[in-house]
């Protein structure tokens, strides 16, 4: 009989601490209509500022993704810089985090882009719900025993 296989979270007791970075984006398409009215000043909508909230919502998700993710260890998000700009007809939202730690902070970077698109989203929506979220996706990590580079 095959042994069950449980999860579980990765031992790092054993790794030194250093200086972790990542940087992730993602895409929020929206309809003419919304972009219009981005574009017009009316940054606001029903809800309040759009992009302000965006990037207040990502880095409070950064700080919290061990409680959103299982498995993932909780870090001191020691900095996080969230930006949103508009690009066409296309919201592009990046998220750079740092920590000196034992692990990276991966997930960190992709949870802040994942909720501030999220954010984009629910504060649009009562203007169109043709918005869609594309390509969040991992840039950069740097720190531990391997570099990456889309």
């Amino acid at each position: 009989m095959k042994k069950q296989q449980f999860s579980k979270m990765v031992d790092v007791s054993a790794k030194q601490p250093t200086v972790r970075e990542a940087i992730a984006r993602g895409i929020v398409e929206v309809p003419a209509t919304v972009m219009r009215l981005l574009r017009g000043g009316e940054l606001h909508l029903p809800k309040g500022p759009i992009f302000q909230t965006a990037v207040v919502a990502g880095t409070m998700a950064a700080k919290r993704t061990s409680e959103l993710i299982p498995l993932c260890h909780p870090l001191p998000v020691e900095s996080c810089e969230v930006t949103v700009k508009a690009a066409g007809r296309r919201i592009v939202i990046e998220a750079r985090v740092r920590t000196t730690d034992k692990t990276g902070v991966e997930m960190e970077a992709l949870t802040a882009v994942s909720v501030a698109a999220l954010t984009v989203y629910d504060m649009c929506k009562a203007v169109s719900q043709g918005i869609v979220i594309r390509e969040v996706r991992l840039l950069k990590k740097t720190g531990g025993k391997s570099d990456y580079r889309a």
